[in-house]
């Protein structure tokens, strides 16, 4: 065997072995992203020793900085680390996989389901309550803890409102990045404590067409879709953006779906909010949550679709920045811009609070003591987003049963 070939050999065996670490983390990874980060952790730098602590560290703090979900966007910069591009796409396909089809399976059973009728069904509304709850509290706190933060936060909230849409959302985000790298210029944002930073492994024009392709296809894809009459086309289209466009954390998706596939008829609220509680329930990445609808709306194409499109802007991102990190990072402008959006992005999230989910699940006093009973074990007892789950869908149906 000659040494080119032996290179290659080992780049295959490289990606293989990503591929299956990251099919096991996959399979097992509860909690939600900062308990996957705790994993990857454990697996990728103490257990495998792929990558050091300070080269994590910056990693993690780069996936924050990047809209999308950082927990499957760390996991994609250590494939690539491990095993260049096809290692990436090993790490983000083991990840997801798992309970992309978990959800896909839930979504065909749910298609068979009373939705009307069930009450284990409520109780996974009611869950969805008292998630998201949480999420807007924890993020409040993170986000919007300043005089100026919450202000961002309270406006965004009743912007998206008086004015609901995707759109309004989108433009309610981007107007919180423009006033916040102005008005927030002065805060002290924390940068992460490693001085190494992530080993360039795209070159920079390469990062820069990368980028380039993310922007182009989150400004065409809208235009495209006017034009071209396909079910999947639009479908795409709306993912992407939903991928492309949230900051904070994978709950802020919810939101932003919810303005584009409930208004288009793929999927009822009361699916889609079920999904959603759902997607708690299993190991893996919030964002397979578009796996769910996919399936509900086209079926496996829909579902491959769906979960493919709203993952791209991840990589396009996570690749393209890798060059500019070191300059990115130290740029007080963008993190301005980035305090502001995160702000923003917890006032559309306690908006979405009220409306879809507190409307669509709470209907009288019964409903909101079974909110409170469930927020109750998630944030002060510290129970995992998918115990808590269970328990709600075991009692809306006892409830049901007991009359």
């Amino acid at each position: 065997m000659t040494a080119k070939n032996r290179r290659a050999g080992d780049r295959r065996g490289s990606v293989f072995e990503v591929g299956i670490t990251a099919l096991r983390l996959g399979l097992t990874s509860f909690g939600g992203p900062v308990a996957h980060l705790g994993y990857f952790y454990e697996e990728y730098v103490k257990r495998k020793k792929w990558i050091d602590d300070k080269t994590y560290a910056d990693l993690v703090a780069l996936c924050q900085f990047l809209p999308g979900p950082a927990s499957s966007q760390v996991g994609i910069g250590i494939g690539l680390m491990r095993a260049g591009v096809w290692g990436a796409l090993a790490a983000w396909l083991g990840f997801t996989l798992p309970s992309a089809v978990a959800l896909s399976l839930v979504a065909v059973w749910l298609q068979h389901a009373s939705l009307g009728e069930a009450g284990w069904m409520h109780g996974l509304l009611l869950a969805a309550v008292a998630v998201v709850a949480q999420a807007v509290w924890e993020m409040a706190r993170k986000f919007a803890a300043g005089r100026l933060e919450a202000t961002f936060a309270v406006a965004a909230a009743i912007a998206v409102l008086l004015m609901p849409g995707a759109w309004s959302q989108v433009a309610v985000i981007a107007a919180a990045g423009g006033i916040g790298a102005f008005g927030l210029r002065r805060k002290n944002v924390a940068l992460s404590s490693s001085v190494a930073g992530i080993p360039p492994f795209i070159r920079r024009s390469t990062g820069v067409t990368l980028l380039l392709l993310f922007a182009v296809l989150l400004v065409a894809l809208p235009l495209v879709r006017a034009w071209v009459s396909s079910p999947l086309w639009a479908l795409f289209d709306s993912f992407y953006r939903a991928g492309a466009l949230v900051f904070g954390g994978g709950h802020v998706v919810l939101p932003l779906l919810e303005a584009e596939v409930v208004p288009q008829g793929w999927v009822t609220a009361d699916q889609f909010l079920a999904g959603y509680s759902a997607a708690q329930a299993v190991p893996g990445p919030l964002f397979t949550f578009a796996a769910y609808i996919g399936m509900a709306a086209l079926g496996w194409k829909g579902a491959l679709v769906a979960t493919t499109a709203i993952f791209l802007p991840s990589f396009l991102l996570v690749l393209g920045a890798f060059p500019f990190w070191h300059w990115l990072r130290h740029q007080p402008r963008f993190q301005a811009a980035l305090a502001g959006m995160n702000a923003a992005v917890v006032g559309i999230l306690l908006a979405a609070l009220y409306d879809p989910i507190w409307t669509q699940a709470v209907k009288g006093p019964v409903d909101l003591a079974f909110v409170l009973g469930a927020f109750l074990l998630l944030a002060i007892w510290k129970w995992p987003a998918w115990a808590v789950v269970l328990v709600s869908f075991v009692g809306g149906g006892l409830r049901a049963w007991l009359g």
